[in-house]
């Protein structure tokens, strides 16, 4: 079986302006293009439909939460180890 082909947001932006030029009829831009015909007319959809906010990807959100809670985690933990070392020399002082 063949592997899914992936393609740049770049890519798929570029090849739907060709379309919408005019210029050039769809289905030979896709065959220059080497991508079939019904992708390219998908991502044009998805463009008109989406606008700027096609083509994100698949990232995962809970990917991305995971990371901003471990970033949140390290400079907590930080801040706590900072506050001991702190109230440790007060300590020390007020000896």
């Amino acid at each position: 079986m063949a592997t899914r082909r992936k393609y740049a947001a770049e890519f798929k932006q570029e090849a739907v302006q060709l379309v919408r030029s005019g210029n050039v009829p769809a289905s030979r831009i896709a065959r220059d293009l080497g991508i079939d015909p019904n992708m390219l007319s998908r991502w044009c959809r998805e463009m008109g439909s989406v606008g700027n906010k096609a083509f994100q990807g698949q990232g995962r959100p809970r990917d991305e939460e995971m990371a901003a809670l471990k970033r949140e985690l390290i400079q907590v933990r930080k801040e706590r180890d900072f506050l001991k070392e702190a109230a440790a020399l007060f300590a020390k002082a007020s000896k």
